[in-house]
């Protein structure tokens, strides 16, 4: 797995795929690539197309949590682990955004992109790197569903994030 490291990045570049939001999980990292290309798309659309590409987002990132959340369910997270919760939290905003610009308030749109664009790379490089090193752990293989080391399988539920964050093995 590639080493976090701080990511170049200013409120006036959109966020770019590189090797450090890489987590040697091709399922995944093939649905990050595509989040960080959505997200580009919607930095850099026109007035006339921004809705349509904030859709095409919202559409995508819905799929690509439900699918993360589905991996954590088939391995021990408990259903309101700190990972699932953001995924809803975010999703939420995403939405209240898509609202607004329909209500004619692109800016809070534009924003929102651009909040994204600093928020994914941390979530990426914590969260889902937790969850990527702990679905290897189990064997875990998310085209499938199958896991094949279940002896790496917590004994308890996970309600953190998966990675020592604390709170991973709670009841």
């Amino acid at each position: 797995m590639t080493t976090a490291t701080a990511l170049p990045h200013t409120q006036d570049t959109p966020l770019q795929w590189s090797d450090a939001l890489s987590l040697d999980m091709p399922v995944m990292d093939a649905t990050h690539q595509e989040f960080v290309e959505l997200l580009g798309d919607v930095v850099h659309a026109a007035d006339d197309m921004l809705l349509p590409r904030w859709s095409a987002l919202i559409a995508h990132t819905q799929d690509h949590f439900d699918r993360e959340d589905q991996w954590m369910q088939d391995t021990g997270f408990a259903a309101g682990n700190c990972h699932a919760t953001q995924h809803k939290i975010i999703l939420q905003v995403m939405r209240e955004g898509e609202a607004a610009g329909h209500g004619g308030d692109l800016p809070v749109v534009r924003q929102m992109a651009r909040e994204l664009g600093l928020w994914f790379p941390q979530h990426a490089q914590s969260m889902d790197a937790s969850l990527a090193l702990h679905l290897r752990s189990a064997g875990y293989d998310p085209r499938t569903g199958a896991v094949n080391q279940p002896d790496g399988l917590p004994a308890q539920a996970i309600h953190g994030c998966g990675g020592g964050c604390g709170d991973t093995a709670t009841a």
